[in-house]
Order: structure tokens, then C-alpha cells, then sequence
């Protein structure tokens, strides 16, 4: 499948051009991003550039420059002589990354709690009409359960008002989501979030400090204990599911 992208207008030819090439390369960047979270790409698969020009219909300056800047992120590495590869999973890493995240979420959920003001009442009922369900109503498809939690995680963030924590924060979330995103493979943590997110909810509502703080911190311990206990099979088992959806082509 081809990119069908729109040409940025610019004041010349030349400022027109370079800014139809930024936009490709963005473009690019976006999908080939999403295709490490969706599993189509996953921790160890190879591919080369002119693959991807194939694939996407684009031409290789756009490719490489959205493939230089996922390296910079530590998605991919270049091999020698051999393409490029999506960076195997590093446990130690990930491990300092979810203690990153809980640092800033329980700091976030401490401002909430002491300044009711910041989580205002649209943002708590956006919040609460999602995780706030009766169980017959949850939506039980993981991957739309994980960027819904994805969202409620990042809006108690962002609520604190502090731009430059939400930001770390974002980027934080974007550096697990491919590990992350297992945790909804499984029925049980589904539910589990479903109840978890209510109960903090709840907590920070009431302004109960310590208890949402101790909740936010059980909900993240199990979440990275489920880290621990993935599998290269659950990893190809994804990329099956992935690959077999009616989304998947492109």
C-alpha cells in the first residue's frame, strides 16, 4: 500500500519540496511506530530499507530519516551491510523505565489529591465514564483497552499542569507500549484495570491521598510483574493476532 500523503504548501518550489519530504518522513515515522505497537514488528525482526519503500510507496530519503529518528528513540539499530533490526526486548531497561513511570504517577496523584482543583469535574467524568462501568458494559478488546488506559494514566499526569512531567511522562508510555500493550492479551488484567482504575479514580476523588498512592502503586507493580513473565511465544502469538487482522495490510 502506497502513502497517499498531502504536499504541504510552501512559498517556492524548494520550501515546497522539503516540506512534502518532512511530511513523508513523518508519516513514515508514525507507521512504522505503530507497527512496533501493533506487533507486526516485533523485538528481533529484520527488514531493509528497500522493503519499506516497497511496502509503503515512498522513496528511501523519507524511510531512512524516519528510521534514523526510531533509532534515536531505541526502537531500531542499524546492522552492518544487513538492514535494521527492532532492538530485542531489555528487561533491565524496561525495568527502570516502569520505575520512572510510577515516580511520576504517584507524584501526580499526590498534587491531585491535595489540589482538587487540578483534576477538574469534565476531566474526572471523562475519566469515570469510561472506568466507572458496570461490567457488562467493558470493552474487552486489548487493544483498545490499552490505549484507553494508556489515556487515563497520561491524563492524571497532564492534569497536574505541569508540562515538561507530562511530557517525560508521554514519552515514558511510548518506550513501554509494546511490552505494555501484552498485559491485555489476558481476560483477567483486563478486568483487573477495569477495577484498579475505578478504585484509584475513586480515591483521588475523595482526596484520599495515601490510599490512591498505594493503589496507583499495586496497579503498576502487577502490570510490570506481568512484564517480567513474557515469553517470545507471546510475543509471536501477537504478532499472529496482528497480522491476521483486517487492519494489518498496508
Amino acid at each position: 500500500m502506497s502513502l497517499d500523503l498531502p504536499l504541504t504548501p510552501g512559498v517556492d518550489a524548494l520550501g515546497t519540496a522539503h516540506d512534502t519530504r518532512q511530511s513523508r518522513a513523518e508519516d513514515v515515522y508514525g507507521l512504522l511506530k505503530q507497527d512496533i505497537a501493533d506487533f507486526r514488528l516485533i523485538p528481533g525482526d529484520r527488514f531493509t530499507e528497500t522493503a519499506i519503500c516497497d511496502r509503503l510507496g515512498v522513496s528511501r530519503t523519507p524511510v531512512r530519516q524516519a528510521l534514523y529518528r526510531l533509532q534515536q528513540e531505541g526502537f531500531v539499530e542499524v546492522l552492518f551491510r544487513a538492514g535494521w533490526r527492532v532492538l530485542p526486548i531489555d528487561f533491565q531497561k524496561f525495568e527502570q523505565l516502569y520505575d520512572l513511570r510510577k515516580v511520576l504517577e504517584t507524584e501526580a496523584v499526590r498534587r491531585l489529591c491535595s489540589e482538587p482543583h487540578l483534576l477538574g469535574e469534565s476531566e474526572y467524568q471523562s475519566l469515570a465514564d469510561v472506568w466507572l462501568q458496570p461490567a457488562d458494559l467493558r470493552s474487552h478488546d486489548a487493544v483498545a483497552v490499552g490505549s484507553l488506559d494508556e489515556a487515563f494514566h497520561c491524563a492524571l499526569v497532564a492534569a497536574t499542569g505541569n508540562a515538561e512531567m507530562a511530557r517525560v511522562h508521554r514519552d515514558v508510555t511510548e518506550r513501554i507500549r509494546i511490552i505494555r500493550r501484552l498485559d491485555f492479551t489476558w481476560a483477567a488484567r483486563i478486568n483487573a484495570t477495569y477495577d484498579e482504575h475505578a478504585l484509584i479514580l475513586r480515591a483521588i476523588r475523595a482526596r484520599r491521598a495515601d490510599e490512591a498512592v498505594r493503589l496507583l502503586g499495586a496497579h503498576i507493580d502487577a502490570s510490570q510483574t506481568e512484564v517480567r513473565k513474557i515469553t517470545l511465544h507471546q510475543i509471536y502469538m501477537a504478532q499472529t493476532a496482528s497480522l491476521q487482522s483486517p487492519a494489518a495490510p498496508r
